[in-house]
């Protein structure tokens, strides 16, 4: 019997041991930042900068003067403060290891299912998660995959004890996934390799204008019959929620663009948009975001441009697109944390780099609906923000020293930095 209990106390020693950061306390005193080159996230900077938050919330921005801080001073002479960058369309939290089964939620049996909730489904304590942190993402939208509607995303913060802590906005859209015009030869099955027409988009179309078709008599119905997929489209059709369009070739998204104004939606979003920057002005004119294709990846077509990813975004903002960075695909739950990275490539290929900053904080917002509260550092915000020693769009320079949500003083450590010490040790002996 002793030794059963010792055994006990061991295996919950190592789960203590192996469990994420415990999430911080809420904030209890105000914290001044002062000295700071301040990136606001919308283009602008102040240098020598005072940031002063109270009870999670951002009171005072500005230059330095004496008169203006308050309880705990922070010195970030010769440092950088951002906003909290955010993460959209991502699977975060639903996938912990791809290999096992029981930790994988990321999507559900069938083709259409809007009423399947990402948030429920959400690890908070995920050592992915965790692993974000370290490098300013602080915010991100999880995102079901699978079918033709793979249900609703939520915004979740990336410091809590579970994921009704988690939430900052709950069921923010519906996630579409258009039919693809071409489909790709399946050699495994006999089929020809290479790309073809899909001779099943039609059909598709059809099926999902009917299933939209279906749920708007069932609002209108004097008589309406519980049916929860159906049901579950209402925040769409009525506007309160978000369609994000998964789609990339130049004619699928204006039959996307068409499809949205033919069922009067009201917000919709591209998401993927590899052929975005050839119908710019239709997508300026109706007012239609892009959350483009991560910007570290090859070209989609053979006649693209070799630097197009890279360039990809400066194209539509000029064209006067409101635009952000998102980045899924493979190994996206893990490369999510080189978000700022990926803006700093941006950067690199002429975008200035204040806006390319906006990509992943200000844009992100507004895209996602969040803006009244996240995205910028501006009074009456959340103080969700950082402080690095360098430049935070660079990986070489992109070093948190502190890091807030919501005026909470986060944990920066993770099962990565817990490996380095204990290997700079090994080897510094």
């Amino acid at each position: 019997m002793k030794n059963i209990k010792i055994y006990i106390v061991c295996f919950l020693l190592s789960c203590a041991v192996k469990a994420q950061q415990t999430p911080a306390t809420k904030q209890s005193e105000s914290i001044s930042i002062q000295g700071a080159t301040a990136h606001l996230g919308n283009g602008k900077i102040i240098e020598n900068s005072l940031i002063v938050f109270e009870n999670g919330k951002i009171t005072y921005v500005g230059e330095n003067v004496s008169d203006k801080i308050k309880g705990t001073t922070i010195d970030a002479s010769n440092k950088h403060v951002y906003p909290g960058f955010i993460a959209p369309n991502t699977t975060l939290g639903l996938v912990e290891i791809g290999a096992v089964r029981a930790t994988n939620d990321i999507s559900e049996i069938g083709e259409y299912n809007p009423h399947i909730r990402s948030l429920i489904a959400y690890n908070a304590e995920s050592k992915i998660v965790e692993s974000m942190r370290p490098n300013g993402v602080l915010v991100a939208q999880v995102t079901p995959r699978g079918g033709r509607i793979s249900g609703t995303s939520s915004i979740v913060q990336l410091d809590a004890w579970n994921w009704e802590d988690a939430v900052i906005k709950a069921d923010d859209g519906m996630h579409i996934n258009w039919p693809d015009l071409y489909s790709r030869g399946r050699w495994w099955l006999g089929e020809e390799p290479g790309y073809k027409p899909n001779k099943k988009y039609d059909e598709q179309m059809t099926e999902l204008q009917a299933f939209f078709d279906q749920s708007k008599a069932l609002a209108t119905s004097k008589t309406p019959s519980k049916h929860l997929p159906y049901q579950s489209m209402q925040g769409v059709l009525e506007g309160s929620q978000t369609m994000f369009i998964h789609v990339h070739h130049e004619k699928a998204i204006l039959e996307a663009i068409a499809f949205a104004k033919k069922n009067n939606i009201k917000s919709m979003v591209i998401v993927g948009g590899d052929d975005a920057y050839k119908v710019g002005t239709t997508l300026k004119d109706n007012n239609i975001p892009v959350l483009l294709t991560r910007t570290h990846s090859i070209p989609k077509n053979e006649d693209d441009d070799y630097d197009l990813p890279y360039k990809n975004a400066k194209n539509l903002v000029d064209m006067g697109v409101l635009v952000g960075l998102q980045n899924s695909g493979q190994m996206e739950r893990a490369n999510a944390r080189n978000l700022p990275f990926q803006a700093g490539t941006v950067a690199a290929h002429g975008l200035n780099k204040e806006k390319a900053l906006q990509l992943i904080t200000e844009n992100n917002a507004k895209i996602l609906g969040i803006e009244d509260t996240m995205g910028t550092i501006a009074v009456g915000k959340d103080a969700t923000l950082f402080i690095s020693k360098g430049d935070a769009l660079d990986m070489r320079t992109n070093q948190l020293e502190k890091a807030y949500i919501q005026g909470r003083d986060i944990s920066l450590e993770t099962h990565q930095t817990t490996l380095y010490k204990r290997y700079s040790n090994k080897y510094g002996h």
